[in-house]
């Protein structure tokens, strides 16, 4: 077997074979038939790149044969060789078999030789373009399959059941039911609540739980950009609309077709830009930037803001015929003070997330810091609490359990209540001086504490105080039987 590229010539002069098997035999395989039915027979049973045939032959014309050639084995590059040059020929050759080249003889043997390098590169040029088009169908069934699976996996993510993470008989569960109510009808939902409290959260819930879920959710924070660069992202612009335009851009609104576009912070957005906002609305169809077409688009709306949108509109800055467009439902989502009994599990949660970003590992977090996260009010929401979250993960000892000494001290100030509830007029930070003085002196005390996991000598050297003094302290505020939680591994991991 070799390696050489093969040729077939087909010619009833032998001559003229034996003359062009020699010329060729180096460069090339060749193999050689008199007519038609050798040529064939070959054909069935060789693996052949290049076919040279004569035009002129006594069962058929070069042309006929290469025809026939073309239809049964289209890969083969189709050639003729003639001492004709009949231009009817050479027209039939082109046209119905397909032919690369019509050589005339007498011919050169370097450039015939180049002719046939050029067509058998040709041949393998033809057989990797259909190797790669085999490639890329596959690869086109794997990317679709991929994407499948990610948006099925997304679709479980933000289950109403899985995805929105809460405790038992916690505020959401009533809202996490309104979500899932609402979700398959296709109406325009705006989702109102603290920043931080998960309107994003609940948005793609919302698209995960409708009939468009396998289509785009795609997210715009509208108080982030001036009027005309949102109007360029939300519905496209054309090259040349405006300064920096270089090439046409395609929309959020274009994009998302079929699917769900989620307007964050839409109380932010200008009255000017409401009107046209509110023509997409009606329409259902956008404008590009500098473009004089419309185009049509299917999106449903999800908007979302912390502001009051029926006060906004009595202070004339939201138009009222926006907001009811906008409102076919309002779901307000509760701040995470007014949803501690979620903080447990909401914790929990985040650290086993962030562990998995960050590619650190601990134990889970004790009993003494969950309790220390509860008092706190969170007026950053769950953004505020992921925050912490991924601090005392940084901070804190690999395979260990997190400590309450590893919260933020903002935190552990603002939470200075014991078990039985000692110092609950202290935190209130009403009353005469003396009382608020010893609030605040209260705090800091269990705050190093606590830092110091407990330890009074510690805790009295960095504030200053002698034991004897300190204890005096812990008597006064009812802190002198506050102990640090010991609790087993299983219930502070929360597993």
């Amino acid at each position: 077997m070799t390696d050489l590229p093969s040729i077939l010539i087909v010619d009833d002069e032998v001559r003229s074979l034996e003359s062009l098997e020699r010329i060729l035999g180096g460069q090339f395989d060749v193999k050689t038939a008199k007519n038609v039915a050798e040529a064939s027979e070959i054909l069935e049973n060789e693996w052949i790149q290049v076919i040279l045939c004569d035009q002129r032959m006594p069962d058929k014309t070069g042309v006929e044969f290469l025809t026939d050639v073309r239809s049964r084995w289209p890969d083969i590059i189709r050639m003729i060789i003639s001492g004709y040059s009949d231009p009817n020929d050479i027209i039939e050759g082109l046209n119905e078999a397909g032919i690369y080249q019509y050589i005339t003889k007498p011919w050169h043997p370097e450039n015939l030789i180049l002719t046939l390098e050029n067509a058998v590169r040709l041949y393998k040029l033809q057989r990797e373009h259909e190797l790669l088009a085999i490639e890329l169908k596959m690869s086109v069934s794997n990317a679709e399959s991929k994407m499948s699976d990610r948006r099925n996996k997304l679709r479980q993510e933000y289950d109403f059941n899985d995805g929105i993470v809460r405790s038992k008989n916690s505020p959401m569960n009533e809202i996490c039911e309104t979500l899932r109510q609402v979700a398959p009808y296709d109406v325009s939902v705006v989702i109102t609540g603290a920043s931080g409290t998960g309107k994003e959260l609940a948005a793609r819930a919302l698209h995960y739980g409708s009939l468009r879920w396998n289509k785009p959710f795609v997210v715009e924070n509208c108080g982030a950009l001036p009027d005309q660069l949102l109007e360029s992202e939300l519905f496209g612009h054309k090259r040349g609309a405006f300064t920096g335009a270089v090439t046409d851009h395609v929309g959020l609104f274009e994009r998302a077709d079929g699917g769900t576009v989620f307007l964050d912070e839409i109380g932010e957005v200008s009255k000017a830009f409401q009107v046209k906002l509110l023509r997409v609305l009606q329409e259902g169809e956008i404008r590009p930037v500098g473009s004089g077409k419309s185009k049509k688009v299917d999106v449903r709306v999800i908007a979302a803001t912390n502001k009051n949108l029926e006060d906004e509109v009595k202070e004339g800055r939201f138009r009222a015929d926006l907001y009811y467009r906008l409102t076919g439902m309002i779901i307000h989502l509760p701040s995470l003070k007014d949803r501690a009994g979620d903080i447990p599990v909401l914790a929990h949660a985040l650290l086993t997330n962030t562990m998995k970003k960050l590619g650190k590992k601990v134990q889970g977090l004790d009993q003494e810091a969950i309790e220390c996260l509860c008092d706190y009010d969170w007026p950053g929401n769950v953004r505020e609490l992921q925050n912490e979250i991924q601090h005392m993960l940084v901070v804190g000892e690999e395979g260990k359990l997190l400590g309450a000494n590893l919260i933020s001290r903002h935190i552990l100030h603002a939470s200075p209540t014991d078990e039985e509830g000692h110092l609950d007029n202290f935190a209130t930070l009403e009353g005469t001086l003396r009382e608020r003085v010893d609030a605040l002196e209260a705090c800091i005390i269990k705050e190093t504490l606590i830092r110091h996991r407990w330890n009074k000598s510690q805790a009295a050297k960095e504030l200053g105080l002698s034991r004897v003094g300190l204890r005096s302290k812990l008597d006064r505020f009812g802190l002198e039987n506050v102990k640090p939680i010991r609790t087993n591994r299983k219930t502070a991991t929360g597993k």
